[in-house]
């Protein structure tokens, strides 16, 4: 599965689930660690998990495994799906930590592949 694959899944589970402000940040030509950050908002701790839980089951069942998770019911639930990372947070916390304005402003780095 390509990233652009298994991004187009997420967004797909995030946006059934009713996510709001769903939001990717295409990140190829500022790290090798990753190509995409997707950070949506849940209205609520059972809403962000909910979300999340989901997300798992789908890409479990597309064969495609979480390598690491963080956050669980903490209103900020990290996925880290390798090529994607997606990050489903309340709307405070994802104000407080502006993930996206972090990974926009980034610079280019230059050894990174595109």
């Amino acid at each position: 599965m390509t990233s652009q694959e298994k991004l187009a899944e997420i967004i797909n589970v995030v946006d059934e689930m009713k996510a709001e402000n769903i939001e990717t940040v295409d990140v190829r030509a500022k790290t090798t660690v990753t190509d995409y950050h997707l950070v949506c908002s849940g209205n609520s701790d059972r809403h962000v998990q909910s979300i999340a839980d989901r997300v798992e089951e789908r890409m479990r069942s597309l064969k495609s495994r979480m390598l690491r998770g963080e956050g669980d019911r903490t209103g900020w639930v990290l996925q880290d799906y390798g090529d994607v990372v997606l990050h489903v947070m309340l709307e405070e916390q994802r104000q407080f930590f502006d993930i996206e304005t972090l990974w926009k402003t980034a610079p280019v780095d230059e050894t990174a592949i595109v």
